[in-house]
């Protein structure tokens, strides 16, 4: 009968790097308040193309915020990115600055823009793009109902 080996005389753990796209995604959830409305176009034009979202006293949403990155796991880690990262960075960039905003008067990044889900998912790429370090950003999607949402995947999607 064999003896064990030693704690000295045992052999080292191996990590196996796995290779593969992965795609992760952090949802989070933000309240603001807007208006449709096109300053360049008569009130009558802005009733006829927005209803109620031309509404002068504004309305608001829950928006739910699906941001997803492509990538390899890092062997080391086995992260695709760390999703603390990428909390932090969603919290930071858009979180702070629309969270419980006008999307109107109240974002700086957001001036001159009709706020559309469309026309917001591009905007919330630009601004996180510049910050994601590993991985790429993959998708960028936008709730204002459960029902109705954008998504955005980068001026040159791939399909």
């Amino acid at each position: 009968m064999t003896k064990p080996a030693s704690k000295s005389h045992r052999a080292r753990p191996v990590v196996r790097a796995l290779r593969g796209t992965v795609f992760i995604t952090r949802q989070v959830h933000f309240n603001s308040a807007h208006r449709l409305y096109n300053p360049t176009k008569s009130k009558a034009w802005n009733e006829e193309k927005y209803g109620l979202c031309s509404n002068p006293r504004w309305h608001g949403h829950n928006y739910v915020l699906e941001v997803t990155l492509a990538g390899e796991p890092d062997p080391e880690t086995g992260y695709t990115m760390d999703m603390g990262a990428l909390k932090a960075i969603l919290e930071e960039q858009i979180l702070k600055p629309c969270d419980h905003r006008n999307l109107n008067e109240e974002v700086p990044f957001l001036a001159g823009i009709i706020p559309s889900t469309e026309n917001l998912v591009i905007a919330f790429w630009e601004r996180l793009e510049p910050h994601i370090a590993t991985g790429r950003l993959y998708s960028v999607k936008l709730y204002e109902t459960p029902r109705n949402f954008a998504e955005y995947r980068g001026p040159t999607p791939t399909f």
